[in-house]
């Protein structure tokens, strides 16, 4: 019995790693906005995506997320586009309020955490903290993810403008590089 919950243990958090590895396809994810609305992520194809998934409460994602306002402000007209998915308790009811306090520029809904953990591969068990940041290229691949347990890279202001930039920047270059698909004439 205890070979077998070891073994269901070590697939639940084998399934996370491998869910949680980059790059990946975005699957797809349901926002909720306030009044009833919802987009689909799928919705902002084309775009260099800021996903970020965070608690309305938390100190760490107010100020990232003012810190993605100042970035959209920015780096918008050039095809960025963050989006905030509130994932705390009741966070349907504060999401208003966070946007106005926070003077948040772009959307925020809010999710059920469980579709959250889904999305960001983390098992429902693991230790996780907010915010947890994931970019995505123009294609729909994510190309970073902040780890269960953080990283200041993906929440700091100008680690993630320079990070943004590469993902607007090298979308262009990627279509360029095909040298080697070309037939010769």
């Amino acid at each position: 019995m205890r070979r077998l919950a070891a073994l269901a243990l070590f697939l639940g958090l084998s399934i996370s790693l491998v869910a949680a590895t980059v790059p990946r396809p975005t699957p797809e994810f349901v926002i909720n906005h306030p009044g009833g609305k919802q987009t689909l992520l799928s919705m902002y194809k084309g775009k260099v995506i800021a996903l970020m998934f965070i608690f309305t409460t938390c100190p760490h994602c107010q100020a990232t997320c003012q810190a993605m306002s100042r970035l959209y402000t920015e780096l918008g007209s050039k095809g960025f586009q963050p989006l905030a998915v509130a994932v705390n308790p009741m966070a349907q009811m504060l999401v208003s309020d966070f946007i106005r306090d926070n003077k948040v520029n772009f959307p925020v809904g809010a999710s059920e955490r469980d579709p959250a953990l889904q999305y960001l591969g983390i098992n429902a068990v693991e230790r996780w903290v907010v915010p947890q940041v994931v970019l995505i290229d123009k294609k729909g691949v994510i190309q970073k993810q902040t780890p269960p347990l953080g990283d200041e890279k993906l929440q700091e202001e100008n680690s993630l403008r320079q990070q943004i930039l590469e993902l607007l920047g090298g979308a262009k270059t990627t279509s360029k590089q095909t040298p080697s698909t070309k037939k010769p004439s």
